[in-house]
């Protein structure tokens, strides 16, 4: 029968930074992929993720002045490029009224350079919600954030009034928190490793294009992180993964039994040999969230990646050797990686 002679256990025993930059879609404006296979969570070390939106501020409301077809912005921040960035107010930002036809939308934008900018829709006999539709709200540039929308529904000049300007997150507003997402530390698919990246809970707005609609993107994703660097543990043995524990509930019920089941996470676990039990490199982690990597056989490629909490109970025998008996405390089972 095989064993786990040859095997071989790394722990996470470093990070190494990755710089702000825009992670990928994959498509479907929901799953952005970055180009390294595992994110750390080690605390201090964790993704820093930040789409490009309006954090504060940016409220259009009527001009002060009370002049026709303008509007006041307050001043804002808005995260471009990974960055927040404070842009100053402005008033009496200018709007044309349509020409031709009565109905045309407007979104008020800030642009890559952290200036406000108006960008016209085209006319229209009736409103649409359509981007690059008559009536309808423009497209914008891929690197621009919309903070607003002013719609007109007349020719003739007039002061702004409150109901045309329209402020909602997800539809008219794109805020850098909304939607909400997840960190994927590790992506796994039969037996495959992936890219690490972040999961929104739902698409992503696809009102930017800058070829009139036949590219339609969101907004811009970007994140820094760390990789983990691995070393080996050395003497460790006996790894147990973490995994689902299930159990069975039972119901007597008239005429038969009912059962339901009901799933646990386990502790991983694993034990090693030390040095002297106080300057070990382990021990550094003890507590800490860091990734471990788990070969049954170190001259083959099938190995296990599990990330979690590093416990750690000592053992100081007179007449042997120096020991320990470890746990990893995971929020997930571990991914086994084929290939």
């Amino acid at each position: 029968m095989p064993s786990a002679e040859t095997a071989i256990l790394y722990y996470e025993a470093g990070q190494d930074p990755v710089a702000m930059g825009a992670l990928t879609d994959q498509g479907d404006r929901t799953d952005f992929k970055s180009t390294d296979n595992l994110f750390s969570n080690r605390s201090g070390y964790e993704p820093d993720v930040k789409p490009n939106g309006l954090a504060t501020g940016g409220v259009i409301t009527p001009a002060v002045s009370g002049s026709n077809d303008v509007v006041d912005i307050s001043a804002c921040e808005v995260y471009i490029a990974g960055v927040l960035t404070s842009v100053g107010a402005s008033t009496d930002e200018s709007i044309t009224r349509p020409s031709v036809n009565d109905y045309q939308k407007f979104s008020i934008t800030v642009t890559a350079l952290g200036a406000f900018a108006v960008v016209e829709g085209t006319e229209g006999t009736s409103f649409s919600t359509t981007r690059g539709a008559a009536g309808g709200p423009p497209w914008i540039d891929n690197d621009a954030i919309e903070i607003g929308q002013v719609w007109w529904n007349s020719q003739t000049p007039a002061a702004v009034t409150t109901d045309e300007i329209k402020q909602v997150p997800g539809v008219s507003m794109e805020r850098w928190d909304f939607p909400v997402w997840q960190i994927e530390y590790i992506d796994v698919e039969n037996g495959i490793l992936g890219y690490a990246g972040v999961k929104f809970n739902s698409a992503l707005a696809g009102i930017h294009s800058e070829d009139a609609g036949t590219t339609v993107a969101g907004k811009l994703v970007y994140a820094s992180y760390n990789t983990p660097v691995f070393a080996e543990i050395v003497d460790a043995y006996d790894f147990v993964p973490p995994a689902n524990a299930h159990a069975v509930n039972t119901t007597q019920v008239y005429g038969r039994t009912k059962g339901s089941k009901s799933s646990t996470l386990g502790q991983g676990s694993f034990s090693v040999e030390l040095n002297d039990g106080v300057s070990d490199g382990l021990l550094k982690f003890v507590d800490d969230n860091i990734w471990f990597k788990f070969y049954p056989d170190r001259l083959k490629s099938p190995y296990m990646l599990t990330q979690g909490s590093l416990g750690v109970s000592g053992n100081f025998p007179a007449g042997a050797n120096i020991n320990a008996a470890c746990t990893i405390s995971a929020e997930a089972v571990g991914e086994r990686v084929y290939s």
